[in-house]
């Protein structure tokens, strides 16, 4: 009997480590894959932000399209279409006779609704495969339960560099040449998604494109042609150009760059060039990324609520004009006003930047922090639910931080910006 089994692509766009594709190709004759630019990623919120911006869109449009490549390449078709997964992979499994599904694991409730909507709609045989492929360390390879996650990630990462390992990465083989299929889908524009199109900012610090080949270009050149990863922990703070991070958390949030494939290529360059504090650092905040991931597995919902996972009650406030001042770069700290003002023209934002704008927001200005986090969420290139709502959550003292800290941004801007380079690029007239 011939199997077929069909990929439903979400977060997780790549062909290197990606565990459902190996899985469908080992397990059957034919494979197939889907991916859906759900119109539901592309309404108005309930604070009235769209949930998908521009920026993210386009960056997500490159990836799809550069993941429509690399699949051809090995002889599997992916399907692009805008229009609800439950309608479409129910017609693709009942027209092909598709035996299995595979996904990668959610568990975030807007991402669970989909997928059961979708498993909902498929014929009770077909065989359902979930994978967790977002971590760096696997759920069934940390040394403790979920339930026991702790509230400090200083008790996590120390655990999990004891106790836990990181897997060796899944390896997919060329599909026959007979599992290759015309197809006439095509991956949408801007304004098909109903988005405005736009001119690259020439001053952004993010100037790369979407996709799986973008990515490993990427580590590639950070760690190999430039040696970059050498100097990370000393730079990562800083705030104009390309070079002062590695950039990789556009591809790892959705999915084009695998946790494990950073993991093993520092761990090769450690070996091969030098291992220092900076590589170390490297791993360190992949382990921060595992650990949000983790906290929201923990707390579920909690993690969209205004009092936290720690149930904490604060007097916010939803100020209209507060917050268009915050956005717009109109507030009285000149530091914020710069990242916002960056933010707002490209979708990028360093580390350092969202820490001080966050704090602003909640703690001297205490509006709703989750106002600004689905501001975040809409135009971030890089936005990843967990470490988004977590992040905001850690900064507006119901969260994960353990001392509840209010940032001093002008103490902040006098430490990382001290010769005001950066503000002065973005609050000087734009001759951009």
């Amino acid at each position: 009997m011939t199997k077929t089994g069909l990929v439903w692509f979400r977060n997780d766009l790549r062909v290197h480590d990606q565990i459902s594709l190996v899985k469908a190709a080992q397990e059957n004759s034919f494979v197939m894959a889907v991916y859906c630019f759900d119109p539901r990623h592309f309404e108005n919120d309930s604070f009235g932000f769209v949930k998908t911006g521009k920026y993210r869109a386009q960056f997500l449009i490159e990836t799809v399209e550069d993941l429509q490549q690399q699949l051809n390449e090995l002889n599997i078709p992916l399907f692009v279409h805008v229009d609800y997964p439950e309608k479409v992979i129910k017609e693709y499994v009942e027209i092909h006779n598709v035996t299995s599904v595979y996904l990668q694991k959610e568990w975030t409730s807007e991402e669970v609704s989909v997928t059961e909507k979708v498993r909902n709609a498929l014929p009770e045989q077909t065989n359902w495969v979930e994978n967790y492929d977002q971590f760096l360390f696997h759920p069934e390879d940390i040394p403790m339960s979920i339930n026991q996650i702790p509230k400090v990630f200083t008790v996590f990462r120390k655990k999990c560099e004891k106790y836990a390992s990181v897997r060796s990465m899944e390896t997919i083989s060329k599909m026959p040449e007979k599992n290759r299929v015309a197809h006439l889908t095509k991956v949408p524009t801007l304004k098909d998604l109903g988005l405005l199109t736009f001119e690259r900012d020439s001053r952004t610090a993010f100037p790369f494109k979407g996709g799986e080949t973008a990515g490993l270009q990427r580590l590639q050149e950070y760690a190999w042609n430039t040696k970059k990863l050498s100097y990370y922990k000393k730079t990562r703070n800083g705030l104009v150009g390309k070079d002062y991070s590695s950039k990789f958390s556009a591809w790892l949030a959705n999915g084009s760059l695998s946790p494990r494939k950073i993991y093993h290529e520092v761990k090769k360059y450690e070996s091969e060039i030098e291992k220092n504090q900076s590589t170390y650092w490297m791993i360190f905040e992949l382990i921060w990324r595992d650990f949000f991931k983790y906290v929201s597995l923990k707390h579920g919902n909690h993690l969209f609520k205004l009092e936290g996972i720690l149930h904490e009650s604060y007097e916010w406030n939803d100020d209209q004009k507060l917050i268009q001042q915050w956005i717009n770069g109109e507030t009285a700290e000149p530091f914020v006003k710069a990242n916002m003002l960056e933010l707002k023209h490209t979708g990028w934002m360093s580390n350092r930047g969202r820490q001080n704008v966050a704090s602003y927001f909640a703690k001297t200005l205490q509006l709703d922090w989750r106002i600004g986090a689905a501001y975040f969420e809409s135009i971030l290139l890089d936005y990843d639910v967990h470490s988004n709502y977590g992040n905001w959550q850690y900064v507006s003292g119901v969260g994960n931080d353990p001392r509840n800290r209010t940032f001093n941004v002008k103490l902040q801007a006098e430490r990382y910006d001290s010769n005001n380079r950066f503000q002065n690029l973005w609050l000087q007239p734009s001759l951009f």
